[in-house]
Parts: structure tokens; sequence; C-alpha cells
């Protein structure tokens, strides 16, 4: 984990069962989002860029799941 993402305010989906799972978080960087394993918080972290993450996001419906 790098120095800086020791301070990041990481939060889980609210779709995620408390039962544990496959599941992310992700954290606010100035320039982007930070993701995560929630199972591996000490393991590698992603760093996507604003325009990277909201199209990421445009991809998903409203129920969360990717079209198809």
């Amino acid at each position: 984990m790098r120095p800086d993402e020791e301070t990041l305010t990481w939060k889980k989906s609210r779709r995620s069962g408390g039962e544990g799972g496959n599941c992310v978080e992700v954290a606010r960087l100035g320039a982007g989002v930070a993701v995560r394993d929630s199972k591996d918080t000490l393991g590698p972290v992603l760093r996507f860029g604003v325009t990277a993450w909201t199209a990421f996001l445009t991809g998903f419906g409203a129920d969360g799941r990717p079209p198809g």
C-alpha cells in the first residue's frame, strides 16, 4: 500500500452483503478513484482517472448490473 492510500476513506458498496463474497471498496482521490478488494485491504489498489471511472459507471444500468 502506498503511503497516500493509508489516509483514504474507503467505502463498500451498499449492495454488498454482510456475508462477504465478491466485494470491492472505493475511495475518492484528488484526481479520480481508488478501488481495492474488501477481503484483501493490504493488497493492490487500482487507480482510475475521472474520465475512466465515469465511463465505467455509465456502463451499468440503474440496477447496478452491466447490460446484457
